[in-house]
């Protein structure tokens, strides 16, 4: 198995339309909606403060996922980060590590697309058990209150040189 991350515009037409069947489990689509909803928050011209990534598994998408960063951050990220959201491992291919995969894959895109960003967040939902002991077991830390009792969660990215290093 061959995996990518690649920027949701660098899709060819025959992968955006296979993107669009991406199913999370339905216990899951409260926490982070479903991919139409997910897509249509991309907008329709580049924005420098949002970005759309896809995870390619042999040329397939897999996993979508967003970024947003100044001048689109929520109001309880830090200034200098950027935040997840939308996160989205296609329910018949969850289990096979492939969320780990967008984690280590996110760290050099994020130094690629915005290299001045050192720090990741997103909000969780204390109900959402299995995100929370996902993302705490890649190294993210609680660092308290979103919003609306949502947990705030945060990961530093390494140095630049490090990704570098590890590709």
């Amino acid at each position: 198995m061959q995996t990518r991350l690649c920027a949701y515009e660098d899709l060819n037409p025959a992968q955006r339309a296979l993107l669009r069947g991406i199913e999370v489990q339905p216990q899951q689509i409260t926490f982070c909606g479903d991919i139409e909803s997910a897509l249509h928050s991309l907008p329709t011209q580049s924005h420098i403060g949002i970005k759309g990534f896809v995870l390619l598994s042999d040329e397939q998408p897999v996993a979508f996922m967003i970024l947003k960063r100044q001048p689109l951050l929520p109001h309880w990220a830090e200034p200098d980060s950027a935040t997840l959201h939308a996160f989205q491992v296609d329910r018949r291919v969850q289990g096979q590590g492939l969320g780990k995969i967008c984690m280590h894959e996110l760290a050099q895109a994020m130094n690629e697309l915005w290299p001045e960003v050192r720090q990741l967040m997103l909000s969780v939902s204390p109900f959402n058990t299995h995100a929370v002991a996902f993302y705490l077991s890649q190294g993210w830390v609680e660092c308290g209150e979103a919003y609306r009792g949502e947990r705030r969660m945060a990961i530093t990215l390494p140095p630049v040189e490090q990704v570098l290093h590890a590709v």
